[in-house]
């Protein structure tokens, strides 16, 4: 068995912990929010995080999580009132959707320990892949969810954040 927090729940997995997270979490605990992408850690689809780092949930094993605290997409925000996911909308960032529970993840990450990263940050610091290409989008957006996060603008239902 092994016992680590859920997105600030006790959770205990009755499974070998040689499972990957991605499918404790999507399969024991209905958190389809992150995704099943390549299931080699490349695309980023399933980014979590743990303890306050971006993790690849296809990657980590339950045996390796005991104590821990993950995050997923559903514990970051249940009415998208994060900081990344208000930016993400505002800036109609996402087309298909898949990636997006991933990109939000790593940005949240990346927002934490650097409230207000550079271009050359956000694109180290957001590694997911994309087919739909929305990286010229998600640039913008993430500078202004940093803007929102250290409280510079607030988000306008009718367009990008103002000032």
């Amino acid at each position: 068995m092994t016992r680590f927090t859920v997105n600030n729940q006790p959770v205990e997995y009755k499974m070998d912990p040689r499972t990957p997270l991605l499918w404790a979490l999507r399969d024991a605990s209905n958190l389809t929010g992150t995704k099943y992408g390549c299931g080699t850690g490349d695309c980023g689809a399933c980014s979590v995080d743990v303890d306050g780092t971006l993790r690849l949930a296809c990657q980590e094993t339950l045996g390796g999580l005991e104590g821990t605290f993950v995050t997923t997409i559903e514990g970051l925000s249940n009415d998208r009132s994060h900081p990344v996911q208000q930016a993400l909308i505002a800036a109609n960032v996402p087309q298909c959707g898949y990636c997006i529970p991933g990109i939000v993840m790593a940005a949240s990450v990346l927002l934490r320990t650097n409230p207000n990263p550079s271009e050359d940050d956000i694109k180290a610091g957001i590694p997911n892949l994309c087919r739909c290409g929305i990286y010229p989008r998600l640039l913008g957006a993430v500078t202004d969810a940093a803007r929102i996060a250290r409280g510079d603008a607030v988000v306008d239902a009718e367009g990008p954040p103002a000032e």
